[in-house]
């Protein structure tokens, strides 16, 4: 099985475990939260999906991200 390579914002290719920048303030849906420009995340996990990834923050658990508004830190 073929995995599609996933990448940030910027091309660079991401892993499981990796530490992202969000590029953009982000609404989290179904919550009042807003992850800030410049927010750290660490320790991010592939989906199968080469357009997003999973993460938790401080503010909010199981969060899926789109690769679009991150970069590799």
């Amino acid at each position: 099985m073929s995995e599609d390579i996933v990448r940030d914002s910027n091309g660079n290719q991401l892993n499981d475990g990796d530490s992202v920048t969000v590029i953009k303030d982000l609404k989290v849906k179904g919550t009042s939260e807003t992850i800030k420009r410049g927010t750290l995340v660490k320790g991010i996990r592939l989906t199968g999906n080469p357009g997003e990834v999973e993460c938790s923050t401080k503010q909010v658990r199981g969060l899926v991200l789109k690769t679009e508004f991150l970069k590799k830190a």
